[in-house]
């Protein structure tokens, strides 16, 4: 059954069009992948099939009695209750039904009214046939896999950072379980245990996902169709982000090759007319305008639209730094609220691409950052080695200046570069025309991380330490920077949550909390290799049993003990379950005495007493054929 179908959407500012037919149809429990360059109108997209915009034409179909539910990218929240509390208030129904449940309890013991008490009944039925008994535990456990841990429960909302008031966003969208999910940008702020755990929800769940994401890893393990979006078109490939770069590949390919042929035979035909029409007689003449009626009829292949604009880059390696590039010893760091780390040493060796992973909170931008002679730790050191130059990339962009235009923040960093040099190095990172004049508070942060990564690349360095690099930047501008960092000559060390990146550089992995917190495990190797290694390292596997050989006299004797030992089973069996119908026919005699004694106006005492009875009479049945058959052998 259709969930969701657009068809032939335009959308339109003024005399900018923002999108342009974009047709796709979706079945329940589809799970489509939304990709498409920054500013390229996913967001907007979304807001159409919400209703927050009005498409300029076409239409867009939501399923009949289909719910739908949104995370937007930077969710505004005006609650004023704790994390728990609005947890808690996505299930307002059964809030609502509980503290009616509450009132009708109370209501049947004052009354005494049969009426009441079916009442009562009716509604406790309901409830915990909605759930009643369970949401809370729900809201808990979605909070902790969002990394939303206990000891945050009880901050208010409006105390939360931005990071944090995404997870909850995205709790209370996933607890309120909508039918359609609409997913903007999920991934961000999730910490590598979040993003596998919110995986595996996603796969497991039968709703339809729409998930505009630039983490291609989340992207190939959960989707199983693309929708790209490029030039404000749109196109549908299936399967997940691999097979759709394959096959967008082939495609391209072919119309390529089809336009270039069609050219060249038009080029072929043209010719062949002049120069019949050069000889200008009859028969000359009739021959050219018979193969220009059969130019006029052909049908034209189109040339391939001309990709994004892609940012071009490539880092400029300073001399060679010694083979030691890093010692770090003894390092330790906390604040106020909480101890980060302590005894942290490792060393960096030259052409290292050393990427420090670990869940959110746990100190690894800290590290980074007093590598990066930004902070002081409370102890030991991290010594830089012989001739390191260092270049650093700091995720917030702290060291843009917002009253700067993007061309003097890159001119004043660089003051002995003329400014052609500065205007084609900004055009390099898409920065043309007014755009270079913008003031750099108005600059999303795509924008600004393309700011800094410009002043990184003129800095000659051989040691680079990145802090999350590629938060805010489209898929083309992350394989453009792993392509750059592939060829860097130099040093890298790296804190990234994009897995798709890590697993495409690392050559060494330092993760936060593998065995104690605070402490660090080492593992020399790829991302792959160390994942692969923790799934060993957490479930070992079976040893394998070795192959004997049985003599028919030693055969005899392991068969005489197999059935001496069954039968010891059988018998330990029946003992067993005797003790277990003697003790549930205790039981239910118990609760028969309870139920003729107990206040006949305790309702609830005798609804709980009258489940127990209904479950242990299941369970009796149940043992009287398991005794029965257990008697037989």
């Amino acid at each position: 059954m259709i969930a969701v179908n657009c068809e032939n959407v335009s959308l339109s500012f003024g005399a900018d069009t923002i999108l342009e037919k974009v047709s796709f149809s979706l079945n329940e429990g589809d799970k489509l992948g939304i990709i498409g360059v920054n500013g390229a109108g996913k967001s907007s997209l979304f807001a159409m099939i919400t209703g927050k915009y009005s498409p300029s034409s076409g239409e867009i179909f939501i399923a009949k009695n289909k719910s739908i539910g949104i995370l937007e990218q930077n969710p505004e929240y005006e609650a004023s209750g704790s994390i728990l509390e609005e947890a808690f208030h996505t299930f307002s129904d059964l809030l609502a039904m509980e503290q009616e449940l509450e009132a009708l309890r109370r209501l049947s013991e004052r009354s005494g009214s049969e009426e009441d008490a079916r009442r009562f009944s009716a509604c406790q039925e309901r409830f915990t046939a909605a759930g009643g008994y369970e949401f809370r535990g729900r809201a808990k456990g979605i909070l902790k896999s969002l990394n939303l841990p206990e000891a945050l429960w009880d901050k208010p909302v409006s105390s939360l950072s931005g990071g944090q008031k995404t997870r909850l966003s995205l709790a209370c969208l996933l607890l309120r379980d909508p039918d359609v999910i609409l997913l903007d940008e999920p991934t961000n702020h999730l910490d590598t245990d979040a993003l596998f755990w919110l995986e595996g929800y996603l796969k497991a769940s039968r709703k339809t996902v729409l998930v505009i994401s630039h983490d291609r890893y989340f992207l190939d393990s959960v989707t199983d169709r693309i929708l790209e979006i490029e030039n404000g078109k749109s196109r549908l490939f299936d399967g997940n982000y691999t097979a759709y770069v394959r096959q967008k590949a082939i495609d391209r390919d072919i119309m390529e090759r089809h336009y270039n042929n069609q050219q060249k035979e038009i080029k072929r035909i043209e010719a062949y007319i002049e120069q019949q029409r050069r000889w200008n007689r009859e028969r000359n003449i009739i021959a050219a305008e018979s193969r220009q009626k059969l130019l006029d009829k052909m049908e034209r292949v189109e040339r391939p639209e001309a990709l994004p604009d892609k940012i071009r880059m490539s880092f400029a390696k300073a001399e060679e730094s010694g083979n030691d590039v890093m010692t770090v010893s003894g390092l330790a760091k906390s604040y106020p609220s909480r101890p980060l780390f302590h005894s942290l040493s490792f060393e960096v060796k030259k052409h290292d691409r050393l990427f420090i992973c670990g869940p959110n909170g746990c100190g690894k931008s800290t590290l980074i950052k007093i590598l990066a002679g930004r902070l002081h730790a409370d102890k030991g050191f991290a010594a830089r080695g012989y001739n390191v130059r260092l270049g650093y990339y700091d995720q917030e962009n702290q060291d843009l200046h917002p009253s700067n235009t993007v061309l003097d923040e890159l001119w004043n960093a660089y003051p002995a570069m003329t400014e052609t040099a500065v205007r084609s190095t900004l055009a390099l990172f898409l920065f043309k025309g007014d755009d270079i004049y913008k003031k750099v508070a108005v600059l999303s942060g795509g924008e600004k991380a393309r700011l800094t990564l410009a002043r990184l690349m003129l800095s000659r360095m051989n040691l680079l330490i990145l802090d999350e690099p590629t938060n805010h930047l489209d898929i083309h501008s992350r394989e453009v920077l792993e392509e750059a960092l592939m060829q860097f000559g130099g040093t890298l060390i790296a804190v990234s949550h994009d897995r798709y990146f890590i697993n495409k550089l690392a050559t060494r992995i330092l993760e936060f909390g593998t065995e104690r917190e605070g402490e660090l495990f080492a593992f020399e190797g790829s991302y792959r290799e160390f994942l692969d290694y923790k799934k060993k390292y957490l479930l070992p596997a079976e040893p394998e049993k070795k192959e004997t050989v049985v003599t028919a006299s030693k055969e005899q004797y392991l068969a005489a003990k197999r059935e001496s030992a069954e039968q010891r089973r059988s018998e330990r069996r029946l003992k067993a379950l005797k003790s277990d119908v003697e003790a549930t026919e205790r039981r239910i005699t118990e609760i028969n005495d309870e139920m003729q004694n107990a206040d006949p106006y305790d309702h609830v005492r005798l609804a709980a007493l009258e489940q127990e009875l209904t479950r242990l009479e299941e369970q009796l049945l149940s043992l009287y054929e398991a005794l029965d058959a257990a008697e037989g052998l």
